[in-house]
């Protein structure tokens, strides 16, 4: 076992490990509240659901701006530089989070947080795709999804328990891992954009002609647009169930953050410790008919909470759900990580995360609505039906590409 773990080390830069080690440190703060951050804010606000649904809105609709500035930085500026600053602004928001006490202050950090969060992770997964050839870039973002999901295991276990007692406690373990990460990338890790590459063939910042034909190569490119596009629809169902489940459990079942907390615990433990068997699969097949299965899986797991009623319910539903994230998540990074050319991966990763943006900002406003206007159980029904027409899509682009690629050759 000591063997096959050193070899497996070995065969990446210790970059790259470190880059692990922070990824546990800063997710196993970070997700200590984030889970439960609606409960906090509508216990602290007293306002009806789709408007306190709004703060994750305004959050991702920040990260939507941010996502296309990330990628020009990270291009031209360096990887290194945007996810330090990035963590270190997480780690002071949510430091004054636990100070908030109107929807304007919530409002405020919500945008710091929304600023900050495509930083890090266009910098972290361009950083990645430089150091990593492509035949191993599927275990890598594997590997990376594992410890992001160990961390995550602890997270909101420890901090649904410290919620019970004073949230305080869980935004004090959310920032100082948040700064701890950030103190590590500048002191210990090292550039990897390639600077002539950079310099011959990336956009200015300061030419915003040039920067605007950089992200215009990437538009141009219609079969990846038409997946960056599938994928925003389909992670909408995935999203309300992560943003809104605890709410909707608490609310209408009575399951307490203590309690609650172990169902995400659940769905980062079986990252842990199913995602590389799961990979192992995956990588023998082609991305998109993958993502179609993974995103079907996603659907169906998400349309499953209508019909559950108690803590192992939905506790149910969210492992389902999980083996959706364990088949769909680390193709799409493969994914996006062969499409792009070298000189745009910042970008392309940028587009890429807008996608998820654009899902965190219509997921809670969708669920909001559904809940506040129809039912509570209509949320899980939408989620059902968008999922399956992501899903469908996907297969329908699959099938588009093949013939393409018949005609060229």
């Amino acid at each position: 076992m000591f063997y096959k773990l050193k070899a497996l080390y070995n065969e990446y830069p210790r970059q790259y490990w470190l880059m692990i080690t922070g990824i546990v440190i800063s997710t196993a703060g970070g997700s200590m509240i984030w889970p439960f951050l609606l409960i906090y804010a509508s216990g602290k606000l007293h306002l009806p659901l789709s408007t306190v649904a709004t703060l994750i809105s305004i959050n991702a609709g920040t990260g939507l701006f941010a996502s296309f500035l990330a990628g020009t930085l990270a291009d031209k500026v360096g990887r290194k530089g945007v996810m330090v600053f990035s963590l270190a602004l997480n780690g002071i928001a949510y430091f004054f989070l636990m100070s908030a006490e109107t929807y304007p202050q919530f409002v405020v950090l919500m945008i710091l947080i929304g600023l900050s969060n495509p930083l890090y992770q266009v910098g972290a997964d361009a950083m990645l795709a430089d150091m990593i050839p492509t035949e191993k870039r599927t275990e890598a973002y594997a590997i990376n999804r594992i410890a992001n999901n160990a961390a995550f295991g602890i997270g909101p276990a420890v901090g649904g328990f410290l919620a019970s007692t004073s949230y305080n406690l869980a935004f004090y373990g959310a920032a100082t891992g948040f700064v701890i990460y950030s103190l590590l990338l500048f002191f210990l890790a090292h550039e990897t954009l390639d600077k002539t590459l950079s310099a011959a063939k990336t956009d200015s910042l300061a030419d915003p002609v040039q920067g605007a034909e950089g992200y215009a190569r990437v538009f141009r490119d219609k079969g990846f647009m038409a997946f960056v596009s599938l994928m925003a629809v389909g992670l909408i169902a995935p999203t309300m169930l992560w943003i809104l489940m605890p709410v909707y459990a608490k609310t209408n079942f009575g399951i307490p953050e203590a309690m609650y907390g172990w169902i995400p615990t659940t769905n980062a433990f079986m990252c842990v410790f199913i995602q590389y068997s799961v990979t192992q699969v995956t990588r023998r097949h082609k991305t998109l008919p993958v993502a179609a299965v993974g995103m079907l899986i996603y659907a169906i797991g998400a349309g499953s909470v209508a019909l559950m009623t108690g803590f192992w319910g939905f506790w149910l539903s969210m492992v389902v759900l999980t083996f959706g994230e364990l088949t769909l998540v680390p193709t799409a990074s493969k994914y996006v990580a062969d499409t792009a050319p070298a000189d745009l991966r910042g970008r392309y990763m940028s587009v890429y995360w807008i996608g998820w943006g654009l899902a965190r900002t219509l997921a809670p406003l969708i669920g909001g609505f559904l809940n506040d206007n129809i039912a509570p159980q209509a949320i899980w029904i939408g989620g059902l039906l968008i999922g399956l027409i992501s899903a469908f899509g996907l297969v329908t682009l699959n099938s588009i590409t093949k013939s393409r690629a018949a005609l060229r050759t």
